[in-house]
Protein backbone atom coordinates (compact mmCIF):
# COMPACT_ATOMS: atom_id res chain seq x y z
CA UNK A 1 0.00 0.00 0.00
CA UNK A 2 1.20 3.45 -0.91
CA UNK A 3 0.57 6.77 1.53
CA UNK A 4 1.70 10.27 0.52
CA UNK A 5 2.38 13.38 3.46
CA UNK A 6 3.36 16.89 2.39
CA UNK A 7 5.85 18.04 4.18
CA UNK A 8 8.93 20.35 3.82
CA UNK A 9 12.61 21.35 4.16
CA UNK A 10 15.05 24.27 5.37
CA UNK A 11 17.06 25.54 2.53
CA UNK A 12 18.64 28.90 4.02
CA UNK A 13 16.27 30.56 5.62
CA UNK A 14 13.12 29.41 3.23
CA UNK A 15 11.58 26.10 2.94
CA UNK A 16 10.42 24.07 0.07
CA UNK A 17 7.94 21.00 -0.23
CA UNK A 18 8.40 17.59 0.29
CA UNK A 19 6.38 14.76 -0.68
CA UNK A 20 7.23 12.18 2.07
CA UNK A 21 6.03 8.65 0.14
CA UNK A 22 5.70 5.62 2.35
CA UNK A 23 5.26 2.39 0.46
CA UNK A 24 4.37 -1.28 2.55
CA UNK A 25 4.99 -4.19 1.01
CA UNK A 26 5.27 -8.06 2.05
CA UNK A 27 9.07 -9.01 2.56
CA UNK A 28 11.09 -9.28 5.38
CA UNK A 29 10.12 -6.85 8.41
CA UNK A 30 13.18 -3.84 7.36
CA UNK A 31 12.26 0.51 7.16
CA UNK A 32 14.53 2.00 3.98
CA UNK A 33 14.81 5.82 3.86
CA UNK A 34 15.44 7.31 0.41
CA UNK A 35 16.15 10.64 -0.76
CA UNK A 36 19.42 12.23 0.06
CA UNK A 37 18.68 12.14 4.30
CA UNK A 38 21.62 12.97 6.14
CA UNK A 39 22.36 10.91 9.76
CA UNK A 40 19.38 12.55 12.01
CA UNK A 41 17.14 11.53 9.26
CA UNK A 42 18.21 8.29 8.98
CA UNK A 43 17.67 7.10 12.61
CA UNK A 44 14.39 8.71 12.43
CA UNK A 45 12.85 4.78 12.00
CA UNK A 46 14.51 4.16 14.93
CA UNK A 47 12.27 7.21 16.60
CA UNK A 48 9.28 6.42 15.04
CA UNK A 49 9.32 2.98 15.15
CA UNK A 50 9.15 3.31 18.92
CA UNK A 51 6.61 6.20 19.21
CA UNK A 52 4.28 4.09 17.57
CA UNK A 53 4.74 0.89 19.69
CA UNK A 54 4.46 3.29 22.43
CA UNK A 55 1.62 5.04 21.58
CA UNK A 56 -0.30 1.91 21.15
CA UNK A 57 -0.74 1.77 17.32
CA UNK A 58 0.38 -1.86 15.94
CA UNK A 59 3.27 -1.66 13.42
CA UNK A 60 2.94 -4.37 10.40
CA UNK A 61 5.99 -6.75 9.79
CA UNK A 62 6.39 -5.86 6.53
CA UNK A 63 9.25 -4.11 4.35
CA UNK A 64 8.92 -0.47 4.63
CA UNK A 65 10.48 2.12 2.00
CA UNK A 66 9.99 5.75 3.14
CA UNK A 67 11.32 8.04 0.06
CA UNK A 68 11.57 12.33 0.65
CA UNK A 69 10.88 13.76 -2.84
CA UNK A 70 12.46 15.88 -4.40
CA UNK A 71 15.52 13.19 -4.28
CA UNK A 72 18.36 15.51 -5.16
CA UNK A 73 18.33 17.79 -2.32
CA UNK A 74 19.79 16.74 0.51
CA UNK A 75 17.32 16.65 3.86
CA UNK A 76 18.34 17.38 7.25
CA UNK A 77 17.09 17.88 10.96
CA UNK A 78 14.34 15.34 12.66
CA UNK A 79 11.47 16.49 11.56
CA UNK A 80 10.24 14.25 9.02
CA UNK A 81 9.46 12.04 11.85
CA UNK A 82 5.90 12.84 11.91
CA UNK A 83 5.03 12.47 8.50
CA UNK A 84 7.08 9.64 8.41
CA UNK A 85 5.16 8.11 11.33
CA UNK A 86 1.78 9.37 9.65
CA UNK A 87 2.43 7.51 6.40
CA UNK A 88 2.95 4.40 7.83
CA UNK A 89 -0.25 4.56 10.16
CA UNK A 90 -2.63 5.24 6.65
CA UNK A 91 -0.49 2.30 5.40
CA UNK A 92 -1.66 0.04 8.15
CA UNK A 93 -5.15 1.43 7.58
CA UNK A 94 -5.31 3.48 11.23
CA UNK A 95 -5.97 7.04 9.91
CA UNK A 96 -8.67 7.28 7.15
CA UNK A 97 -7.38 7.81 3.91
CA UNK A 98 -7.00 11.49 2.59
CA UNK A 99 -7.57 12.37 5.21
CA UNK A 100 -4.00 14.10 5.28
CA UNK A 101 -4.34 15.41 2.00
CA UNK A 102 -4.41 19.13 2.20
CA UNK A 103 -2.22 20.06 5.25
CA UNK A 104 1.14 19.94 5.88
CA UNK A 105 3.00 17.99 9.08
CA UNK A 106 6.24 18.65 10.68
CA UNK A 107 7.45 17.28 13.91
CA UNK A 108 10.08 15.32 15.80
CA UNK A 109 9.24 12.53 17.81
CA UNK A 110 10.32 11.49 21.51
CA UNK A 111 10.22 7.26 21.92
CA UNK A 112 7.13 7.81 24.08
CA UNK A 113 5.16 9.35 21.16
CA UNK A 114 5.60 12.76 22.34
CA UNK A 115 6.37 15.13 20.01
CA UNK A 116 9.23 17.40 20.05
CA UNK A 117 9.87 21.29 18.76
CA UNK A 118 11.53 21.82 15.34
CA UNK A 119 13.61 24.43 14.11
CA UNK A 120 12.49 26.79 11.20
CA UNK A 121 8.57 26.99 12.22
CA UNK A 122 8.14 30.30 10.35
CA UNK A 123 9.23 29.34 6.92
CA UNK A 124 7.71 26.08 6.96
CA UNK A 125 4.40 27.87 7.36
CA UNK A 126 5.17 29.91 4.20
CA UNK A 127 6.24 27.40 2.12
CA UNK A 128 2.94 26.03 3.49
CA UNK A 129 0.85 28.98 2.13
CA UNK A 130 2.43 29.36 -0.80
CA UNK A 131 1.94 25.91 -2.02
CA UNK A 132 -1.48 26.21 -1.79
CA UNK A 133 -2.35 24.04 0.97
CA UNK A 134 -5.17 24.28 3.94
CA UNK A 135 -2.98 24.03 7.29
CA UNK A 136 0.15 23.27 8.67
CA UNK A 137 0.46 20.36 11.86
CA UNK A 138 3.28 20.84 14.13
CA UNK A 139 4.36 20.87 17.54
CA UNK A 140 2.14 22.97 20.02
CA UNK A 141 5.80 25.10 21.20
CA UNK A 142 6.32 26.11 17.38
CA UNK A 143 2.41 26.84 16.71
CA UNK A 144 2.28 30.82 17.96
CA UNK A 145 5.49 31.61 15.45
CA UNK A 146 4.20 29.90 12.62
CA UNK A 147 0.28 31.35 13.26
CA UNK A 148 1.74 34.47 12.83
CA UNK A 149 1.37 33.42 8.62
CA UNK A 150 -1.98 34.54 7.23
CA UNK A 151 -4.10 31.79 5.07
CA UNK A 152 -3.28 28.91 6.76
CA UNK A 153 -4.78 26.98 9.70
CA UNK A 154 -2.21 26.06 12.54
CA UNK A 155 -2.54 23.09 14.40
CA UNK A 156 -0.52 22.54 17.31
CA UNK A 157 0.14 19.40 18.68
CA UNK A 158 1.59 17.51 22.02
CA UNK A 159 1.28 13.72 21.15
CA UNK A 160 1.01 11.25 18.14
CA UNK A 161 -2.10 9.47 19.34
CA UNK A 162 -3.67 13.12 19.80
CA UNK A 163 -2.89 13.82 15.91
CA UNK A 164 -4.30 10.35 14.41
CA UNK A 165 -7.36 11.53 16.80
CA UNK A 166 -7.67 14.32 15.03
CA UNK A 167 -7.10 13.28 11.64
CA UNK A 168 -9.49 10.42 11.83
CA UNK A 169 -12.28 12.80 13.28
CA UNK A 170 -12.42 12.00 17.34
CA UNK A 171 -10.75 14.70 18.58
CA UNK A 172 -10.99 18.58 17.80
CA UNK A 173 -8.19 20.84 18.20
CA UNK A 174 -8.10 24.38 18.03
CA UNK A 175 -6.46 26.23 15.48
CA UNK A 176 -3.85 28.64 17.17
CA UNK A 177 -4.10 31.99 16.97
CA UNK A 178 -1.56 34.48 16.07
CA UNK A 179 -0.27 36.57 18.93
CA UNK A 180 -0.40 39.96 18.08
CA UNK A 181 2.80 42.04 17.54
CA UNK A 182 3.91 44.22 20.11
CA UNK A 183 5.59 46.84 17.55
CA UNK A 184 9.00 47.98 18.29
CA UNK A 185 10.54 48.48 22.11
CA UNK A 186 8.18 49.87 24.79
CA UNK A 187 9.10 53.14 26.60
CA UNK A 188 10.15 51.28 29.66
CA UNK A 189 13.93 50.81 27.97
CA UNK A 190 16.59 48.73 30.24
CA UNK A 191 18.82 50.84 28.72
CA UNK A 192 18.98 54.33 27.34
CA UNK A 193 21.00 57.09 26.62
CA UNK A 194 20.14 59.40 29.42
CA UNK A 195 22.44 57.02 31.61
CA UNK A 196 25.48 58.36 29.37
CA UNK A 197 27.24 61.34 31.12
CA UNK A 198 28.83 63.66 29.25
CA UNK A 199 30.10 62.72 25.41
CA UNK A 200 27.67 65.29 23.59
CA UNK A 201 29.19 65.16 20.52
CA UNK A 202 29.35 61.22 20.23
CA UNK A 203 25.40 61.29 21.22
CA UNK A 204 24.86 63.31 18.09
CA UNK A 205 26.94 61.25 15.82
CA UNK A 206 25.06 57.98 17.34
CA UNK A 207 21.90 59.75 16.59
CA UNK A 208 23.19 60.72 12.87
CA UNK A 209 24.27 57.25 12.25
CA UNK A 210 21.01 55.53 13.96
CA UNK A 211 19.06 58.11 11.22
CA UNK A 212 20.90 57.16 8.44
CA UNK A 213 21.74 53.68 9.19
CA UNK A 214 25.53 54.48 9.03
CA UNK A 215 28.41 52.30 10.09
CA UNK A 216 30.37 53.72 12.77
CA UNK A 217 33.71 53.13 14.36
CA UNK A 218 34.50 54.91 17.83
CA UNK A 219 38.06 55.59 18.86
CA UNK A 220 38.80 56.12 22.50
CA UNK A 221 41.37 55.03 25.47
CA UNK A 222 39.75 52.15 27.83
CA UNK A 223 37.12 53.33 30.33
CA UNK A 224 36.12 55.99 28.17
CA UNK A 225 32.44 55.16 28.16
CA UNK A 226 32.40 53.13 23.90
CA UNK A 227 31.25 49.88 25.36
CA UNK A 228 28.09 51.43 27.29
CA UNK A 229 27.41 54.00 24.10
CA UNK A 230 27.07 51.30 21.44
CA UNK A 231 24.71 49.01 23.74
CA UNK A 232 22.38 52.20 23.48
CA UNK A 233 22.38 52.61 19.86
CA UNK A 234 19.87 50.08 19.70
CA UNK A 235 17.37 52.28 21.81
CA UNK A 236 17.16 55.12 19.44
CA UNK A 237 16.75 52.98 16.11
CA UNK A 238 13.45 52.99 14.46
CA UNK A 239 10.74 50.75 16.08
CA UNK A 240 10.80 47.25 13.90
CA UNK A 241 8.09 46.82 11.32
CA UNK A 242 5.85 43.83 10.94
CA UNK A 243 7.88 42.53 7.37
CA UNK A 244 11.36 43.26 9.09
CA UNK A 245 10.26 41.58 12.03
CA UNK A 246 9.27 38.65 9.68
CA UNK A 247 13.02 38.50 7.72
CA UNK A 248 14.75 38.52 11.25
CA UNK A 249 12.65 35.78 12.90
CA UNK A 250 12.99 33.44 9.59
CA UNK A 251 16.82 33.62 11.07
CA UNK A 252 16.12 33.14 14.37
CA UNK A 253 13.79 30.07 13.73
CA UNK A 254 16.56 28.17 11.34
CA UNK A 255 18.83 27.83 13.73
CA UNK A 256 16.07 27.24 16.53
CA UNK A 257 17.00 30.42 18.37
CA UNK A 258 13.22 31.81 19.01
CA UNK A 259 11.85 31.67 22.47
CA UNK A 260 8.88 28.92 23.11
CA UNK A 261 5.80 30.01 22.59
CA UNK A 262 6.83 33.45 20.84
CA UNK A 263 5.95 34.73 17.97
CA UNK A 264 7.89 37.56 16.66
CA UNK A 265 11.05 38.93 17.30
CA UNK A 266 9.59 42.16 18.35
CA UNK A 267 13.42 44.12 18.80
CA UNK A 268 16.16 45.12 16.64
CA UNK A 269 19.08 42.50 17.37
CA UNK A 270 21.54 43.84 19.13
CA UNK A 271 24.54 40.83 18.43
CA UNK A 272 28.36 41.60 20.00
CA UNK A 273 30.50 38.53 18.95
CA UNK A 274 33.86 38.42 20.86
CA UNK A 275 37.02 38.67 18.72
CA UNK A 276 38.10 35.41 18.73
CA UNK A 277 35.07 34.53 16.23
CA UNK A 278 35.70 32.74 13.01
CA UNK A 279 35.03 34.08 10.04
CA UNK A 280 32.71 30.97 9.43
CA UNK A 281 31.18 32.22 12.71
CA UNK A 282 30.92 35.83 11.47
CA UNK A 283 29.21 35.37 8.26
CA UNK A 284 27.98 31.67 8.22
CA UNK A 285 29.22 28.39 6.93
CA UNK A 286 29.71 24.60 7.45
CA UNK A 287 29.26 21.68 5.40
CA UNK A 288 25.62 22.73 5.17
CA UNK A 289 25.74 26.41 5.29
CA UNK A 290 24.47 28.64 8.12
CA UNK A 291 23.85 31.93 8.91
CA UNK A 292 26.58 33.61 10.75
CA UNK A 293 26.66 36.52 13.47
CA UNK A 294 26.22 39.18 10.86
CA UNK A 295 23.00 37.41 9.61
CA UNK A 296 21.83 37.23 13.04
CA UNK A 297 22.37 41.10 13.24
CA UNK A 298 19.71 41.57 10.11
CA UNK A 299 17.88 44.61 10.62
CA UNK A 300 19.84 45.48 14.22
CA UNK A 301 22.93 46.57 15.31
CA UNK A 302 26.56 44.17 15.02
CA UNK A 303 28.74 45.28 17.47
CA UNK A 304 32.40 44.62 17.45
CA UNK A 305 34.67 45.40 20.13
CA UNK A 306 38.14 45.68 20.08
CA UNK A 307 38.59 45.72 16.17
CA UNK A 308 41.85 45.55 15.52
CA UNK A 309 41.73 42.42 18.18
CA UNK A 310 39.98 40.58 15.58
CA UNK A 311 41.52 38.13 13.02
CA UNK A 312 42.81 39.73 10.04
CA UNK A 313 40.77 37.84 7.63
CA UNK A 314 37.75 37.81 9.99
CA UNK A 315 37.75 41.60 9.31
CA UNK A 316 38.28 41.73 5.47
CA UNK A 317 35.18 39.04 5.01
CA UNK A 318 32.84 41.94 5.89
CA UNK A 319 33.52 44.25 3.04
CA UNK A 320 30.88 42.17 0.62
CA UNK A 321 28.16 41.65 3.23
CA UNK A 322 28.79 45.38 4.10
CA UNK A 323 28.38 46.65 0.36
CA UNK A 324 25.62 43.82 -0.88
CA UNK A 325 23.66 44.06 2.54
CA UNK A 326 23.81 39.97 1.95
CA UNK A 327 25.83 37.16 2.02
CA UNK A 328 26.14 34.11 -0.71
CA UNK A 329 27.71 31.05 0.52
CA UNK A 330 28.84 28.51 -1.40
CA UNK A 331 29.73 24.94 -1.56
CA UNK A 332 29.92 22.14 -3.81
CA UNK A 333 26.29 20.95 -3.84
CA UNK A 334 24.34 24.74 -3.12
CA UNK A 335 24.99 27.79 -3.12
CA UNK A 336 22.57 29.93 -0.08
CA UNK A 337 22.16 33.51 0.25
CA UNK A 338 21.40 35.02 3.29
CA UNK A 339 20.21 38.65 4.17
CA UNK A 340 22.54 40.82 6.33
CA UNK A 341 21.63 44.77 6.33
CA UNK A 342 22.82 45.78 9.94
CA UNK A 343 24.63 48.87 11.05
CA UNK A 344 28.08 47.84 11.90
CA UNK A 345 29.10 49.48 15.53
CA UNK A 346 33.05 49.07 16.20
CA UNK A 347 35.34 50.22 19.08
CA UNK A 348 38.96 50.59 19.40
CA UNK A 349 41.76 52.14 21.59
CA UNK A 350 43.70 54.56 19.71
CA UNK A 351 46.53 52.73 19.99
CA UNK A 352 48.18 49.42 21.72
CA UNK A 353 48.04 51.28 25.19
CA UNK A 354 45.09 52.60 24.54
CA UNK A 355 46.41 56.43 26.02
CA UNK A 356 47.86 58.15 22.43
CA UNK A 357 45.96 62.06 22.38
CA UNK A 358 44.66 61.66 26.34
CA UNK A 359 46.08 64.33 28.65
CA UNK A 360 46.00 62.35 31.20
CA UNK A 361 47.77 59.45 30.70
CA UNK A 362 51.44 59.04 28.74
CA UNK A 363 51.52 56.76 25.61
CA UNK A 364 53.97 54.53 25.98
CA UNK A 365 53.74 53.35 22.60
CA UNK A 366 56.14 53.59 19.54
CA UNK A 367 55.12 55.66 15.62
CA UNK A 368 55.60 51.73 14.61
CA UNK A 369 53.42 50.18 17.24
CA UNK A 370 50.90 52.74 16.50
CA UNK A 371 51.40 52.44 12.58
CA UNK A 372 51.22 48.04 13.08
CA UNK A 373 48.03 48.43 15.07
CA UNK A 374 45.82 50.54 12.77
CA UNK A 375 46.99 48.33 10.18
CA UNK A 376 45.25 45.93 11.24
CA UNK A 377 41.68 48.02 9.54
CA UNK A 378 42.67 47.58 5.75
CA UNK A 379 41.94 51.08 3.74
CA UNK A 380 38.72 49.23 2.48
CA UNK A 381 37.36 47.93 5.70
CA UNK A 382 37.56 51.66 6.90
CA UNK A 383 35.82 53.03 3.85
CA UNK A 384 32.76 51.14 4.25
CA UNK A 385 32.21 52.47 7.68
CA UNK A 386 30.70 56.22 7.24
CA UNK A 387 31.51 58.07 10.96
CA UNK A 388 34.56 57.53 12.80
CA UNK A 389 34.44 59.24 15.74
CA UNK A 390 37.02 60.25 18.55
CA UNK A 391 35.17 59.45 22.45
CA UNK A 392 37.72 60.67 25.05
CA UNK A 393 37.70 60.22 28.28
CA UNK A 394 34.77 61.68 30.42
CA UNK A 395 36.00 64.21 33.02
CA UNK A 396 34.77 64.30 36.54
CA UNK A 397 32.95 67.25 36.27
CA UNK A 398 30.80 65.41 33.96
CA UNK A 399 30.70 62.26 35.74
CA UNK A 400 29.57 63.86 39.00
CA UNK A 401 26.62 65.78 37.10
CA UNK A 402 23.66 64.22 38.22
CA UNK A 403 20.88 65.66 35.88
CA UNK A 404 20.04 63.87 33.57
CA UNK A 405 20.68 63.63 30.09
CA UNK A 406 18.23 63.44 26.44
CA UNK A 407 16.59 59.95 26.76
CA UNK A 408 16.55 57.32 24.34
CA UNK A 409 12.84 57.94 23.51
CA UNK A 410 13.60 61.46 22.60
CA UNK A 411 16.43 61.12 20.05
CA UNK A 412 14.33 57.93 18.47
CA UNK A 413 11.96 60.87 17.85
CA UNK A 414 13.61 62.17 15.80
CA UNK A 415 15.38 59.80 14.25
CA UNK A 416 12.26 57.92 13.16
CA UNK A 417 10.91 61.43 11.46
CA UNK A 418 14.61 61.24 9.42
CA UNK A 419 13.98 57.54 8.71
CA UNK A 420 10.07 58.43 6.97
CA UNK A 421 11.66 61.46 5.02
CA UNK A 422 14.19 58.61 3.31
CA UNK A 423 10.76 56.34 2.82
CA UNK A 424 9.23 58.80 1.11
CA UNK A 425 12.19 59.33 -1.34
CA UNK A 426 13.11 55.98 -1.67
CA UNK A 427 9.54 54.68 -2.08
CA UNK A 428 10.42 53.75 -6.08
CA UNK A 429 12.87 51.62 -4.69
CA UNK A 430 9.87 48.94 -3.32
CA UNK A 431 11.76 48.24 0.08
CA UNK A 432 15.15 47.37 -1.30
CA UNK A 433 16.64 50.72 -0.09
CA UNK A 434 15.18 51.85 3.75
CA UNK A 435 17.83 54.66 4.46
CA UNK A 436 20.71 56.91 2.87
CA UNK A 437 23.27 54.60 3.68
CA UNK A 438 22.01 52.11 0.97
CA UNK A 439 21.91 54.40 -1.79
CA UNK A 440 23.44 53.43 -5.26
CA UNK A 441 25.35 55.87 -7.16
CA UNK A 442 22.91 57.10 -9.02
CA UNK A 443 20.59 57.84 -5.83
CA UNK A 444 23.64 59.63 -4.46
CA UNK A 445 23.70 62.01 -7.32
CA UNK A 446 20.09 62.43 -6.98
CA UNK A 447 19.76 62.90 -3.90
CA UNK A 448 23.42 64.62 -2.65
CA UNK A 449 23.74 67.47 -4.71
CA UNK A 450 25.76 70.07 -3.52
CA UNK A 451 25.58 73.98 -4.57
CA UNK A 452 29.43 75.70 -5.58
CA UNK A 453 30.40 76.23 -1.89
CA UNK A 454 29.91 73.27 -0.81
CA UNK A 455 31.76 71.95 -3.98
CA UNK A 456 35.01 73.58 -3.06
CA UNK A 457 35.15 72.43 0.52
CA UNK A 458 34.50 68.70 -0.65
CA UNK A 459 37.47 69.14 -3.36
CA UNK A 460 39.58 71.12 -0.66
CA UNK A 461 39.19 68.31 1.70
CA UNK A 462 39.72 65.22 -0.57
CA UNK A 463 42.70 66.47 -2.29
CA UNK A 464 44.17 67.14 0.76
CA UNK A 465 43.33 63.96 2.68
CA UNK A 466 43.50 61.71 -0.63
CA UNK A 467 40.42 59.96 0.41
CA UNK A 468 38.67 57.40 -2.34
CA UNK A 469 36.29 57.96 -4.19
CA UNK A 470 33.74 55.52 -1.80
CA UNK A 471 34.70 57.50 1.16
CA UNK A 472 33.30 60.67 -1.28
CA UNK A 473 30.16 58.66 -1.38
CA UNK A 474 30.12 58.17 2.90
CA UNK A 475 30.23 61.79 3.19
CA UNK A 476 27.34 62.86 0.56
CA UNK A 477 25.59 60.01 2.26
CA UNK A 478 26.30 61.22 5.81
CA UNK A 479 25.60 65.25 4.41
CA UNK A 480 22.45 64.12 3.50
CA UNK A 481 21.02 62.39 6.43
CA UNK A 482 22.41 65.00 8.81
CA UNK A 483 20.13 67.17 6.52
CA UNK A 484 17.16 65.20 6.72
CA UNK A 485 18.00 65.69 10.67
CA UNK A 486 17.19 69.35 10.38
CA UNK A 487 14.14 69.02 7.95
CA UNK A 488 16.08 70.42 4.95
CA UNK A 489 15.86 69.69 1.05
CA UNK A 490 19.52 70.91 0.56
CA UNK A 491 22.91 69.85 1.59
CA UNK A 492 23.81 72.79 2.87
CA UNK A 493 27.95 73.52 3.58
CA UNK A 494 27.28 72.99 7.15
CA UNK A 495 25.91 69.65 6.39
CA UNK A 496 29.38 68.69 4.89
CA UNK A 497 31.22 70.19 7.26
CA UNK A 498 30.13 68.05 10.24
CA UNK A 499 30.29 65.09 7.83
CA UNK A 500 33.53 65.82 7.32
CA UNK A 501 35.08 65.85 10.91
CA UNK A 502 33.25 61.88 11.14
CA UNK A 503 36.25 61.16 9.34
CA UNK A 504 38.81 61.55 12.05
CA UNK A 505 41.24 58.17 11.27
CA UNK A 506 41.52 59.69 7.17
CA UNK A 507 43.83 62.20 8.54
CA UNK A 508 45.97 59.83 9.90
CA UNK A 509 48.08 59.59 13.15
CA UNK A 510 48.01 62.59 15.04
Amino acid sequence: MLSKVYSAALLGIDAYKVDVEIDMAMGLPKMNVVGLPDGAVKESKERVHSAIKNSGFPLPSRRITINLAPADIRKEGAGFDLPIALGILECSGVIEPESMKNCMVFGELALDGSVKPIRGALSLAVSCRDNGLGGIVLPIANAAEAAVVEGIKVIGVERLGEVVAFFNGQQKIIPTEAIELQNGMSNNLSIDLHDVKGHEHVKRALEVSAAGGHNVLMVGPPGSGKTMLAKRIASVLPKLEFEESLQTTKIYSVLGMTKENNSLVEQRPFRSPHHTISDVGLIGGGSVPKPGEISLAHNGVLFLDELPEFKKNVLEVLRQPLEDNQVTITRSMLSITYPARIMLVAAMNPCPCGYLGDPKHECTCTMGEIQRYRARLSGPLLDRIDLHIEVPAVRYKELSDTRRGESSIDVRLRVETARKLQMERYHHSKGEITSNSQMTPSHVRDFCKVDSEGARLLEMVIDKLGMSARAYDRILKVSRTIADLEGSEEIKPVHLSEAIQYRSLDRGVQ
